[in-house]
Formats: structure tokens, C-alpha cells, sequence
């Protein structure tokens, strides 16, 4: 045995054909059935007024003293009536007037028992119980004689049965072409449903790219197929995020791997050496500790940098705090000067000589902690430039700039580190432009932001590596062959580090004219 529910159409479109026709044959079976219910009541007050104008033959009361009344020819009323008369002591006489076929309205022997009141029509089943009702009415005539004139209702009946037999017939029409028209107009009615039905197929089967049709924005299938398509589009996105996270986590694994494979491998070699071989000089020996000591330096470097990327991209800036980028840059070229003394390195305003993004050029400036607040040329007092944001990590950023200006750029070639507020702009920074390679979102053209820019007049950087100056573990290449190659991570921590502060690193280069790294910080407000 099924269940009930199990009896239910399962499909909308079956459903509604369903309700359609339920509701046009219920709407035709009450009209018919109100018209039906008009019909009768009109076509008996017809009955009732024919039974109201009536009146019994002249006459008719004295042949029925004189006991006459059997001898009149039946037919000596108008169509169908038929007359019944109760003597004065209440008997009904046999004798009736009118035609003797059909069979006449059922009534009492008593007119005790008639319980017609005068005047009033009633409706009595016919005599034998076949055959049609009759409508009867009763008056009182002379000498206490009662009369009952009764009409039949079979023509009243014959139009009933014919209008109720034709509804059953249009009621059927009309349930019939209702399911057939109705299907089909919801079919029509739904072919965007359906679309958006098979385009969800195609979707689940794995063509992601689809997109649901809309026809009509403002239908309700219309703003359906707009949610799925803000719903597609956000599920793609989310899709491709994860993908490119993925796959540069893959990379950045490879990388690292291999970076950490090169000290380690050192490592392992010089410490087999020192195994294998005990009887080596002293000097071999001490070159061997120092390859050790050296190879395993790098490899923390490199941990403590992976590290530190790692911790970036998921943590916040904890402390923000008023940071004086004036003495930063200060401190930077102080410490760059200690690795690197054969360095002259100067530190200009924002809008001093040379400024500009593709000069990379400044004056000369010797190191030392003593010309922080002093331009070198000229002696023009510096502003005072602040920053929120912790200045331990911009440290790191300048001082990562710094270094690399050194490294990959001839020994006398000049780097200047510029300070200032601007606008962000074409010219200023914070914004795109041809020629610019930026790390981190491009700021509101116009905000007002704080500048620090590392410019040198070495040989510049081509294009092709400018466009990956800012990935994890990209070099270059070194301009000097006997310098040894950095990990690669120096600009990435130091653009990971901008992004942090809401920031922006960015590169305006050009080959052969210099390269200027720009630090753009939202200025404190």
C-alpha cells in the first residue's frame, strides 16, 4: 500500500495544472449550480403564478351541491390542471377536474389533514410515487368547500435536468481543456525555470562558467537567475582564490625548499669533510668551521624571514604608534653605513634637487647619526614627517630598501632617501601608472599621504624583472659576480610590511636611468 503523500504530483508544473483545473471546475460546477438554483426558482414562481390566476369554472360549486360535478367532460380546463374539491365535511371527492393522465399530486383523504394553508402554493410528490411533483395551491370556496388546484412540474423538471446534464458536460469541457491549455501555458510559463534548471545541471556536472539566463530582470524567475549569477560569480572568485592560494603555496613550498636546500647541503658537505678527514690542516679545518658557521647563519636568516612573511599575512599590526619617518630614515642610513662604508648615501626632502621618479639622483651625503634633521645641500632644515604604525617594522622596510640599493648597484653610484607629505598621485605615488610596478592596493587619488622614496643613478632594472621585483624568493641577479646572491625575500617582507601599515611599495624605474622605491603611509590625521 502507497503512502499518501506518495499520491501527490511530485513536479511544479503537474501541481499547478493540477490547482488550474480543480479551481475552473469548481468555478464552472458553482455557476452552473447557482444558474440551476435561479432556473427552478423562476420557472416554479412561473407554476405559482399561473396557480395564483387560476380560478375554478362558474358554476362549479352549485353542480357540486347538485351532484353534477361527475358529468362535466374533463376537459374543461385550460391545459394540464387538475381541481380536487373537499365536500363540506372535509371528504375529498373522487371526482377530480382536468385529464386523468398523468397520475395527479398526492393528497390526504381529510382535508384535516391537507396542512395547506389557503393562498399558499406547496410542492406534493405525485401520486404512486411516480412521475414528476406537482405544485398545488388550496382555497376555500361557498359552503365551506375546499378546492386544491395542482399543476405538474415536470416541464420545470425536464429544463432542470437538461441544464444540470449540459453543466456535467461543460464542467467536463472545460476540466478537459483546462489541463490541456493549462499545461501548456505553464509550460511556456516556466521555460525559464527550466532553463535555469538545465544550466544548474550543466553547472553541477562541472562547467563552472556558465551563468543562469535572465530574460526579464523583473520577473521573479528574472531576480532568481540574478541571485544565482551573484552567487556563481562570488562561488568562482572564492574558487580561483583558493586555487592561487593554493598554488602559490605550492610554489612558495618549492621555493623555500629550495633556498633552505643550498645552506643545508653546505652544511652537510663541510661537516662530512670534517668526519672523513681528521688529519686536515688547521687551516682547512678553520675554512670548513667557517663554511658551518657561515651556511648555517643564512639558513636563520632564511628561517627568521619565512617566518616573518608567515606572521604578516596573518596577524595585524599590534602596535601603531606616532613613528618620526624623518629619524627612521636617519637610523637606516646610519646602520646601512656600517655595512657599507664605502657608500655615500644622502637624505633630501621630498620636493629637493633631483626629485623626481626617474632622476634617481641626490647629493652626496656621508654617514653618520649626525645629519638627521640636515639636508646636504644647502643646509635647508628637514620637516618633520609622522606615520602611525610600528616603527621597528618600517625600520625593517627602509633598511631592507637600503640594502638593496647597495647591492645592486655599482660601487660609486649615489642613493639619496627623500622624505616628505604629498598627494597621491601620477607623480607622486600611491596611484598606477605606466612604467610603475606597486605592491598593495593603489590609495584614493588625492589622500594625503607621507612619502619616503630610495632612489639611486645605478644601471636601473628591466622590465621583465621589474614585474616581479616584489615576489617571494625572485632575484634578479646580482650586478657585482662576486657578491653573493640574497634569498630573495628582502622586498617582499618589506611590501608585506606596507600592506600591514595600509600601505603602498611601489617601483618607478627605468633601464640605465636609476631606480626610486617609494614607501607611501596614510598620513596621520
Amino acid at each position: 500500500m502507497s503512502r499518501p503523500g506518495r499520491l501527490r504530483p511530485r513536479s511544479l508544473r503537474s501541481r499547478l495544472v493540477l490547482i488550474a483545473g480543480l479551481l475552473a471546475t469548481g468555478a464552472v460546477a458553482l455557476c452552473q449550480l447557482a444558474g440551476l438554483v435561479v432556473l427552478r426558482s423562476w420557472l416554479t414562481d412561473q407554476v405559482d403564478e399561473r396557480l395564483a390566476g387560476f380560478r375554478p369554472p362558474p358554476g362549479m360549486y352549485e353542480d357540486l351541491a347538485d351532484g353534477s360535478l361527475s358529468h362535466r367532460a374533463p376537459d374543461v380546463l385550460p391545459s394540464d390542471y387538475r381541481v380536487f374539491f373537499y365536500s363540506p365535511r372535509g371528504d375529498l371527492l373522487k371526482d377530480a377536474l382536468g385529464r386523468t393522465s398523468p397520475a395527479g399530486p398526492t393528497l390526504p383523504d381529510r382535508a384535516a389533514d391537507l396542512g395547506l394553508s389557503d393562498g399558499r402554493p406547496a410542492t406534493v410528490p405525485a401520486d404512486g410515487g411516480d412521475g414528476a411533483d406537482w405544485r398545488v395551491l388550496a382555497s376555500s370556496g361557498p359552503g365551506q368547500v375546499r378546492s386544491v388546484v395542482a399543476l405538474p412540474l415536470d416541464t420545470v423538471d425536464g429544463a432542470t435536468a437538461k441544464l444540470l446534464w449540459f453543466g456535467v458536460g461543460l464542467g467536463t469541457l472545460a476540466a478537459g481543456g483546462v489541463v490541456l491549455l493549462g499545461n501548456a501555458a505553464v509550460r511556456l510559463g516556466l521555460r525559464p525555470l527550466t532553463r535555469v534548471e538545465r544550466t544548474a545541471e550543466h553547472i553541477t556536472a562541472g562547467d563552472l562558467e556558465l551563468n543562469v539566463p535572465v530574460a526579464d530582470a523583473d520577473t521573479e524567475v528574472g531576480r532568481l537567475g540574478l541571485a544565482l549569477n551573484t552567487m556563481l560569480d562570488r562561488l568562482r572568485s572564492a574558487l580561483r582564490r583558493a586555487e592561487d592560494s593554493e598554488r602559490r603555496m605550492r610554489r612558495f613550498m618549492a621555493d623555500a625548499g629550495h633556498e633552505l636546500r643550498t645552506p643545508l647541503t653546505a652544511i652537510q658537505g663541510f661537516a662530512e669533510l670534517l668526519v672523513d678527514q681528521p688529519g686536515m690542516t688547521g687551516g682547512r679545518r678553520r675554512e670548513a668551521h667557517s663554511r658551518i658557521v657561515h651556511n648555517a647563519d643564512r639558513m636563520s636568516r632564511l628561517v627568521d624571514d619565512l617566518f616573518l612573511l608567515a606572521k604578516l599575512g596573518h596577524a595585524p599590526v599590534r602596535r601603531r604608534e606616532r613613528v618620526d619617518l624623518l629619524s627612521l630614515c636617519a637610523d637606516a642610513i646610519a646602520g646601512t653605513a656600517v655595512r657599507h662604508p664605502d657608500r655615500h648615501i644622502g637624505l633630501q626632502p621630498l620636493g629637493g634637487p633631483g626629485t623626481g621618479a626617474d632622476s634617481g639622483t641626490g647629493p652626496d651625503h656621508g654617514p653618520g647619526p649626525d645629519h638627521d634633521h640636515e639636508e646636504d645641500d644647502g643646509g635647508q632644515d628637514l620637516d618633520v614627517v609622522e606615520a602611525l604604525g610600528d616603527g621597528h617594522q618600517l625600520a625593517q622596510i627602509l633598511g631592507n630598501l637600503l640594502s638593496n640599493a647597495c647591492a645592486h648597484t655599482p660601487a660609486g653610484s649615489r642613493v639619496v632617501v627623500r622624505v616628505g607629505a604629498a598627494r597621491a598621485g601620477g607623480e607622486t605615488g600611491g596611484t598606477d601608472r605606466p612604467g610603475r610596478v606597486g605592491a598593495g592596493r593603489p590609495m584614493p587619488y588625492g589622500a594625503a599621504v607621507c612619502v619616503v622614496e630610495v632612489a639611486d643613478d645605478g644601471p636601473g632594472i628591466a622590465p621583465d624583472d621589474a614585474r616581479h621585483v616584489f615576489s617571494r624568493f625572485y632575484r634578479a641577479g646580482p650586478r657585482d659576480p662576486d657578491r653573493v646572491a640574497g634569498s630573495g625575500l628582502g622586498l617582499a617582507i618589506a611590501s608585506a610590511i606596507a600592506e600591514a601599515h595600509d600601505g603602498r611599495l611601489e617601483l618607478d624605474g627605468r633601464p640605465g636611468g636609476g631606480c626610486v622605491f617609494r614607501l607611501l603611509l596614510p598620513a596621520v590625521g
